[in-house]
């Protein structure tokens, strides 16, 4: 049996119906004339429903994927061939959005005039939304290994991230506390950059940093004439942050009379002049931070309850970098990263014993105190690897407090030269095999024969 499609259009219409996609026509006007089952199981829509309506019956509020159609049907000439291609996103029936990837082609009558357009489309409803999941569950990945600035995958840091996402929510006062080289300013920086006032100034004041004298006026300004050397108005940072946020590091250096007048700002909204009388509004969120214990000073009167209970709101502590030693290798990297650029120098490696024993390492400065020993290995690395030896001497060795002997000393430490020549000696002078042994890096090794000027012994 030969199939006639131009003698029996229902054998046509069948073959459409039973596609996956969806076919559909409109005439001049963009009124649906035509709508197979797949448009409808795609959709939701019925050919009852849709068919006399406007094409834009699949719009929603956030969704105007068809409406481009009118537009092509009334001026088809852009497209190549009379063809649009396009992805759009339009409304099922169901409120569901849907993901669709189509494309219409013009029909025109025997005079050449446009007389509507027959489309097709398939559901990619499925496939964006899976991809879009991978997504998230990637950005939440890379989350857990860093916040803004912040890194750390230990529990003790995803707990510090989620109090600052807390924070951020709000214009709640909060109190920074830990140790110095924790990350204070770091973490007040997210609280801003994730908060409402994102684009409105930051500001960060070290209170310990400026004399008692001038922190008064830098923080809310002076007129002319208040002081010797006042020569002019000046604004302080809490006029300047005015919609934004001030960040204040070791509130607990400031005395009781300035805390008393934060404490007005605090409460009134408002600043005053050093030399002025008219009180001035303003609108800052304000965080503060210490590495001391505050209800100590509380205690010894130089710290007023009611401030400290003021600023107390909401207390976010970071944590030693030596309670969380498991984000030793992820910082490590972090800083080489950012050294290999400030350096313009390609080191991408770190030895194991240079990695053991920042491990090991007690780390009283915490993260800043790590940060500043990579950025010394950058100085003193002669390949792209760093050792144990291009590490600061005060961590290669926690006994050493001075610096290295010079290397015109013919020894170091002797029971480490017994160690490194019975090592040569037992790998037969093979440096590689002897490093093994010795637990180090051939490059470590090889500095330190360097150092302690030992002749390795000719191999058999």
């Amino acid at each position: 049996m030969e199939l006639d499609f131009r003698k029996n259009p229902a054998i046509l219409s069948n073959m459409l119906d039973v596609m996956a996609d969806g076919v559909f026509t409109v005439d001049a006007k963009g009124h649906i004339v035509a709508w197979s089952s797949g448009a409808a199981r795609i959709t939701g829509y019925s050919g009852n429903d849709v068919i006399g309506q406007s094409c834009h019956i699949l719009e929603g509020q956030n969704c105007k994927g068809f409406r481009v159609l009118t537009e092509f049907l009334d001026n088809p000439s852009p497209y190549p061939w009379g063809i649009c291609n396009q992805e759009c996103k339009v409304l099922g029936k169901d409120g569901r959005e849907l993901y669709l990837f189509g494309n219409v082609s013009i029909l025109r009558d025997e005079q050449g005039h446009v007389a509507g357009a027959v489309g097709t489309f398939t559901d990619l409803t499925s496939f964006i939304l899976s991809n879009q999941k991978i997504a998230v569950l990637e950005e939440q990945a890379k989350s857990r290994e860093a916040f803004q600035q912040l890194i750390g995958k230990s529990l003790a840091m995803q707990e510090v991230f989620r109090r600052l996402r807390l924070a951020a929510q709000s214009d709640v006062t909060v109190l920074l506390t830990g140790e110095s080289g924790t990350g204070k300013e770091l973490a007040a920086r997210a609280i801003h950059a994730l908060s409402a006032r994102k684009d409105k100034p930051f500001f960060a004041i070290n209170c310990s940093a400026i004399p008692e004298t001038l922190l008064e006026s830098e923080l809310f300004g002076h007129v002319k004439g208040a002081f010797t050397g006042a020569i002019r108005d000046k604004i302080g940072v809490f006029q300047a942050a005015d919609g934004g946020t001030l960040f204040l590091d070791e509130i607990g250096d400031t005395n009781p009379l300035l805390q008393l007048k934060l404490l007005r700002v605090l409460q009134e909204s408002e600043v005053r002049r050093v030399g002025d009388d008219r009180a001035i509004k303003v609108n800052v969120r304000l965080i503060t931070a210490t590495n001391r214990n505050l209800q100590t000073l509380m205690a010894a009167g130089t710290l007023r309850e009611d401030f400290y209970y003021r600023i107390h709101v909401f207390e976010i502590t970071l944590p030693p970098l030596r309670e969380r030693r498991e984000d030793i290798p992820l910082l490590v990297t972090h800083f080489m990263k950012d050294n290999t650029k400030t350096f313009n120098r390609d080191i991408n490696e770190i030895a194991q014993d240079a990695l053991q024993r920042l491990h090991e390492h007690p780390w009283p400065g915490n993260v800043r105190e790590l940060k500043n020993a990579i950025e010394h290995a950058f100085v003193t690395v002669a390949d792209n690897c760093i050792t144990l030896w291009d590490l600061p001497p005060e961590i290669q060795r926690p006994s050493l407090k001075t610096s290295l002997p010079s290397t015109t000393s013919s020894s170091l430490d002797p029971a480490e030269e017994i160690r490194i020549r019975e090592a040569l000696q037992q790998a037969r002078g093979n440096k590689t095999e002897a490093a093994k042994l010795l637990g180090v890096s051939r490059v470590t090794l090889w500095k330190k024969l360097k150092f302690l000027k030992l002749e390795t012994p000719a191999s058999p």
